[in-house]
């Protein structure tokens, strides 16, 4: 199985970037991931925030396949423990899933047209964090995820 992340706009944080980078190079040892951000729309002032989302949208749809399974991170999905969330990485990997696509959308959040063609949605937390900080909280839950279903030590409970 391999995990994709995908998000609207770029990282431009420095130390984040080496953060998300560390994780991303420690995942390389468990399983195919990859990263890939769609840039910024332009001229967004003249735009409504439902326009907003049906472009940023569209765009999200254009980098997915029939046979991915979508998941939104998204404040009204389902929350994890570490351990559960591992648990759910493992149950996706034995039903023979070739790939899943994590979606951050958007300072709005997702089209309609998006939110019915995912098949769940997580949520990190109750707060509030910015685009750029997911990243580096996701990348690092699916490497920690990993860790403890390889029983390493990485992860303390």
């Amino acid at each position: 199985m391999k995990i994709k992340l995908l998000a609207i706009g770029k990282t431009d944080d420095k130390n984040l970037q080496v953060l998300i980078a560390t994780y991303e190079k420690r995942l390389k040892h468990y399983m195919k991931f990859e990263t890939e951000f769609i840039p910024d729309l332009k001229k967004v002032k003249n735009l409504s925030q439902k326009e907003q989302k049906e472009k940023e949208g569209d765009l999200i749809l254009k980098k997915i396949s029939s046979t991915d399974q979508i998941i939104l991170l998204d404040e009204k999905g389902k929350e994890f423990s570490s351990m559960e969330f591992s648990k759910f990485l493992q149950k996706k990997m034995n039903s023979g899933i070739k790939q899943i696509v994590l979606v951050i959308g958007g300072p709005y959040g997702f089209s309609d047209k998006v939110y019915q063609k995912a098949s769940g949605k997580i949520s990190l937390s109750k707060m509030t964090f910015s685009h750029q900080m997911i990243r580096l909280f996701v990348v690092e839950q699916i490497y920690r995820a990993f860790t403890i279903l390889k029983n390493e030590p990485y992860h303390h409970e």
